[in-house]
């Protein structure tokens, strides 16, 4: 008989088998008992859950040979009333980026043909940007799938369930 065999099992000590947040907050119990690591928890569930959305909303956006920093600036202009063009930096504040990567982003759009660079008529020096027919239609398709897949991976939480959600996240990030 090996000592391992020998030894009682421990039922205070956590199972090594598995990552779930259950198994890590045991482990950091016994590791390091002095601490209170619940915050981990929320955490890594929304770490967890934000890359098993982020994956699902890129396979979804691959069909339409899209990055998600493309599929954001034709949504962006997309939901502008009556079609509005926006300036590259009314687009870059919208979407919390530096104009150089925005300038970037538009540029794949344009050889894309999906959005067009035209003259500010209020600011002759200014550009504006905003979506051709091309990219219309592209960004109603690709919103409809992606709203799919979003309902897909919430189809396990109740209407009241999703609006606490967005109310608890909302108070993480400073936006009640």
């Amino acid at each position: 008989m090996t000592r391992e065999t020998m030894t009682p099992p421990d039922s205070a000590k956590p199972a090594r088998t598995g990552s779930t947040m259950a198994s890590i907050q045991a482990q950091w119990r016994a590791a390091r008992p002095d601490l209170d690591c619940r915050p981990m928890a929320v955490f890594g569930q929304l770490w967890r859950s934000s890359q098993f959305a982020m994956r699902a909303v890129e396979a979804n956006l691959k069909q339409y040979d899209l990055d998600m920093a493309g599929f954001d600036v034709l949504l962006t202009l997309r939901r502008q009333e009556n079609g509005e063009a926006l300036t590259p930096g009314d687009l870059a504040r919208d979407m919390m980026m530096s104009p150089p990567a925005m300038t970037n982003r538009i540029d794949r759009l344009v050889a894309r043909q999906l959005v067009e660079r035209h003259a500010d008529p209020d600011d002759r020096r200014a550009l504006r940007v905003g979506l051709t027919e091309q990219g219309r239609v592209l960004a109603d398709r690709a919103v409809e799938t992606h709203l799919q897949v979003e309902q897909g991976l919430l189809q396990t939480l109740s209407q009241s369930d999703r609006d606490q959600l967005v109310a608890l996240l909302g108070r993480i990030g400073g936006q009640t």
